[in-house]
């Protein structure tokens, strides 16, 4: 009988936890990428499940009875998508893939604008690698004519940059061998010699790229000069930047383009709950989590959280910093 009891009281101790526990659920990208790593450091930051030792104490400093968990997609239209559908809470995405969805712009132009999205935060910058097979013969973007070329799969933002540089230069999809690949594709193809080149665009270092430089199959093709700074003025989405030398074994510095990662979610997302997410996320108490997971968590600060965010912040997120006072009143 006592045994019973106790049965029946750890249940119903049980049932109160699972029904008070949230799960969150953030869309992210290919395993090969950066999306997924983050997302899973981020998950890390803003969980605190039923029973974790108190942040004061050395625990968890996250939401309570928050679990949350990132999910592999194909990328930001994906993951944009996704929130809109519901198949995810928040998600990660390029700054000019959300801007372009929310203002009907770009690769949205012949949809309805998606009023819903909104920001909980910039992270940090991601880079445009252009990545070569040695030995391909591709000195230059113009070189990539008629080559085996993957500009990755529908639904991620690599491709829709893709076709934007190489457009810059002069060149279509129909001007290359256009391969349909995911990273992790990709490093197979370029593997068997059946792919000359591959766009991604990521936050360094990139497992996919990592893996290929290790065995010196690759280059990285520069994107810099005047046609470069051209498409920079047109395009205010990306900036000049540069993957610096010894990122990957045997590569020195490339000069490059480089787009934002933005967390969004959608407008629905209660406001106390983005809230809660948006100041666990900036507690001192995870700075360690984000300097020692993976190294764009060194680049996540709050001084640059609302840096070239152009769509509107969720109002749980707005409510934090105008209480830390980063926006006015």
């Amino acid at each position: 009988m006592i045994l019973f009891c106790l049965t029946l009281a750890a249940f119903h101790i049980g049932s109160a936890y699972a029904q008070n526990i949230t799960f969150l659920r953030i869309g992210t990208g290919s395993t090969a990428g950066t999306y997924y790593p983050i997302g899973t450091l981020l998950a890390s930051v803003i969980s605190n499940p039923p029973g974790s030792r108190a942040c004061e104490a050395g625990g968890s400093c996250g939401v309570p009875d928050l679990i949350a968990t990132a999910q592999t997609t194909h990328g930001s239209i994906d993951n944009i998508n996704g929130i809109v559908k519901g198949y995810f809470d928040t998600a990660l995405a390029q700054s000019d893939m959300v801007a372009a969805a929310y203002n009907g712009t770009g690769v949205y132009g012949k949809k309805n604008p998606i009023t819903s999205l909104r920001v909980i935060a910039n992270l940090y910058p991601e880079d445009v690698h252009l990545v070569v097979r040695r030995g391909a013969g591709i000195q230059s973007i113009k070189g990539l004519k008629g080559k085996r070329v993957s500009i990755d799969v529908p639904g991620s933002g690599t491709r829709e940059n893709a076709k934007e540089i190489l457009r810059a230069y002069g060149l279509s999809v129909k001007d290359v061998d256009a391969i349909t690949a995911n990273p992790d594709k990709s490093v197979s193809l370029m593997k068997a010699d059946k792919l000359d080149a591959f766009f991604l665009v990521a936050g360094y270092p990139v497992s996919a790229v990592s893996e290929l430089a290790d065995v010196g199959k690759i280059e990285l093709l520069p994107i810099s000069g005047k046609i470069a700074e051209k498409f920079v003025a047109a395009h205010g989405y990306y900036s000049v930047s540069k993957i610096p030398s010894g990122t990957y074994r045997g590569l020195d510095t490339v000069p490059t383009l480089a787009v934002s990662t933005q967390w969004i979610v959608n407008e629905n997302v209660a406001e106390d709950l983005v809230y809660k997410i948006t100041k666990a996320l900036w507690h001192s108490r995870n700075r360690h989590l984000l300097d020692r997971s993976h190294v764009k968590g060194l680049l996540i600060h709050l001084d640059t959280a609302l840096k070239g965010v152009s769509t509107p912040l969720h109002p749980g997120a707005e409510r934090y910093y105008r209480e830390i006072g980063i926006l006015a009143d």
